[in-house]
């Protein structure tokens, strides 16, 4: 069984959401909360594996609940949702470490489906997402940003498949190598591209034009 915390400040959309998880077999909701602080506690008194976390909440926002969640309880993978005005946020989110970013009017199905991936180690960007936050990203951001180490052909492909949200264990499967040599792969990428981790690696990945992101 899946354990789901829903961090939210409207009522209204923590039922919603929860109303979706609920209906699955193997997921459940085990704690609630409408803001960041109360995510902490929640957090901390129901064990959760997975977190759906609001952006905009009084006392303390969704980015800084994540970095917080990642230090106390290390094994909990959060799920960021968002709506078009929140692009600072999500950067945010990125360096706290989320492992998904959806809209708040995304598909009950897709919900359910990112739930399951982020579960299992994966991660998922919507494409649309992924556009918001290339959208930030203008001249001056470039003229910023330090040249990147370039990629082995492998890593390249390591992060093609990154990019897809597969685990470590499915980018073995497919590459046919173990699953070690992957995790050496993935830290390289992660080195190579400035980042903290593989999320961020592909969303910088997407913007320097490395690879394509593609809803799968």
């Amino acid at each position: 069984m899946i354990r789901v915390l829903i961090a939210d400040d409207h009522p209204i959309v923590r039922e919603g959401f929860g109303a979706i998880v609920n209906a699955e077999a193997d997921i459940q909701v085990v704690a609630q909360a409408s803001n960041g602080v109360e995510a902490l506690e929640q957090a901390a008194a129901a064990n959760p594996d997975v977190a759906l976390m609001d952006l905009r909440m009084p006392e303390m926002g969704g980015a800084e609940a994540i970095r917080r969640l990642r230090q106390t309880s290390p094994n909990l993978r959060a799920i960021v949702l968002t709506t078009y005005d929140d692009d600072e946020a999500i950067y945010e989110a990125i360096r706290a470490g989320a492992r998904g970013y959806l809209l708040k009017d995304v598909r009950p199905k897709d919900l359910v489906r990112a739930i399951r991936r982020v579960h299992a180690g994966g991660s998922l960007l919507q494409p649309v997402v992924v556009e918001r936050l290339l959208d930030r990203l203008g001249p001056e951001d470039a003229d910023d940003t330090p040249p990147v180490e370039a990629l082995t052909p492998r890593e390249l492909e390591v992060l093609q498949i990154m990019a897809r949200g597969a685990r470590n264990r499915d980018i073995a499967q497919e590459l046919v190598i173990s699953e070690r040599t992957v995790k050496i792969h993935v830290a390289n990428v992660i080195a190579k591209l400035g980042v903290t981790n593989r999320t961020a690696a592909v969303v910088r990945a997407i913007d320097l034009n490395l690879i394509q992101h593609r809803e799968s």
